[in-house]
């Protein structure tokens, strides 16, 4: 059974507006779709999403989904939601920018079956590199009015005073948005373009150009999604560090596994239903059993699982899991040694750090002294009196007042973590 998209995202909570005869469009035949990426950064991050799941579900209704950078647009910068300009791109951070959110885009969509309806990735580079302005202004800028443009909302709060105002360059971005639009319903069969509620504007553009320019029996349709926000009224998707990025590089698994884990309960219901493919029974069972029992944080739990392993793998999410561990006493020794440097720092982010000389450690230092020269503990006497009460580990292994440390002893080659007592913990740095 293919899914209705429409009802798809209705009960999802994932669908805002779209214009009159979509739902019918769908139901009529396999239709081609396309949604806009801005390629300005070479990882998605989770911010990015949303558009990404409709382009899913659009796949598993039946239809054909086209994934559109930017290059072109890249290269100019989209005013809508923000107040100032922003930076342009060169050729060669657009093409390696564009390899990169591929992979990632690969994960959650069919590129290379036979289906008909297989996921393709465009680039509007490639029909807007040899197009010159005056074609543009003669064939395009002709069919869409000053008057049109002026009345949309994103250009509407820049000339209200958000921001130094607006440059003819961001003020066209419109027309090219729907020039996109234009060409992919000529040469692609695209009727439909999705987008976030941020994107209406611009996309209605596209559906208004198509009409005027092809006539009026020519249509084409406009769906978004809602933008996605946190109970508290924080952006969703930032944190103090900034985006949560699909990139490991950027954020680690286990801080992307974190990020899920940690959202309020209110936003787990709602996110579970916009971000996994559970099903709608599924779902309401967890949310049930989630007011029951709020304190087992099943929704945060199946959330996190469910997109880790999605956007990273399975062993990533029992590493993440393993290192969830740590914090909470459960840990090992030998699981503290898996992780790499990234996730390590993840793991103990905002526990006391200090640094220690590496060529003491190397020499091998007994760790009553250790402990007493990090200022880990007040005095040798207060440092050996725990270790004779077996309250204090390095490395999750329980140590007495008789170790030597050595550099057996360094995670990574260069960390040492100490836990003194049940929940105090600290990073040592040597180097």
């Amino acid at each position: 059974m293919k899914e209705n998209f429409v009802e798809e995202l209705r009960w999802r909570g994932m669908l805002n507006q779209m214009t009159p005869g979509t739902e019918e469009q769908l139901s009529k035949e396999m239709t081609t779709g396309y949604l806009g990426i801005d390629p300005t950064a070479d990882s998605l991050h989770i911010g990015h999403l949303c558009g990404i799941m409709m382009l899913r579900h659009f796949q598993k209704a039946g239809h054909k989904p086209l994934a559109l950078l930017g290059g072109a647009t890249g290269m100019i910068g989209d005013p809508s939601g923000k107040s100032a300009e922003r930076n342009l791109l060169n050729d060669e951070t657009l093409a390696h920018n564009q390899a990169c959110i591929k992979k990632q885009l690969a994960k959650f969509l069919d590129f290379e079956s036979d289906a008909p309806n297989r996921a393709e990735l465009v680039n509007n580079y490639e029909w807007m590199k040899d197009y010159t302005f005056l074609h543009f202004i003669r064939d395009i800028g002709k069919h869409i009015t000053v008057n049109y443009m002026m009345a949309k909302d994103s250009v509407k709060k820049r000339f209200n005073g958000e921001g130094d105002g607006m440059s003819f360059t961001e003020f066209s971005y419109q027309l090219v948005q729907g020039f996109d639009f234009l060409h992919l319903y000529q040469h692609r069969g695209c009727k439909l373009q999705m987008g976030g509620s941020d994107q209406w504007g611009n996309i209605t553009t596209g559906t208004e150009l198509i009409r005027r320019k092809l006539g009026a029996e020519e249509t084409a349709y406009a769906l978004t999604c809602p933008l996605i926000t946190k109970a508290d009224g924080g952006k969703f998707g930032k944190t103090e560090k900034g985006n949560i990025w699909l990139d490991r590089e950027k954020t680690s698994p286990y801080a992307f596994y974190q990020f899920w884990l940690n959202c309020s309960d209110e936003d787990a219901a709602k996110y579970i239903k916009i971000f996994t493919l559970l099903g709608k029974e599924e779902i309401e069972s967890l949310i049930t059993r989630h007011q029951a029992e709020p304190h087992l944080r099943e929704l945060q739990r199946t959330l996190a699982r469910e997109l880790t392993v999605t956007v990273h793998s399975k062993e990533d999410l029992e590493l993440a899991e393993e290192a969830t561990q740590i914090l909470f006493g459960k840990g090992t020794a030998e699981a503290l040694r898996k992780f790499d440097e990234s996730t390590l720092l993840s793991i103990f982010d905002g526990v006391p750090r200090c640094t220690f000389s590496k060529d003491v450690v190397l020499q091998g230092i007994q760790i009553v002294d250790f402990l007493a020269q990090t200022n880990i503990f007040t005095s040798k006497g207060e440092a050996r009196k725990m270790l004779q009460g077996n309250g204090v580990s390095i490395n999750k292994d329980k140590v007495s007042d008789t170790k030597m440390l050595t550099d057996a002893d360094l995670l990574d080659g260069k960390y040492i973590i100490v836990q003194k007592g049940k929940k105090n913990y600290y990073l040592v740095v040597v180097e």
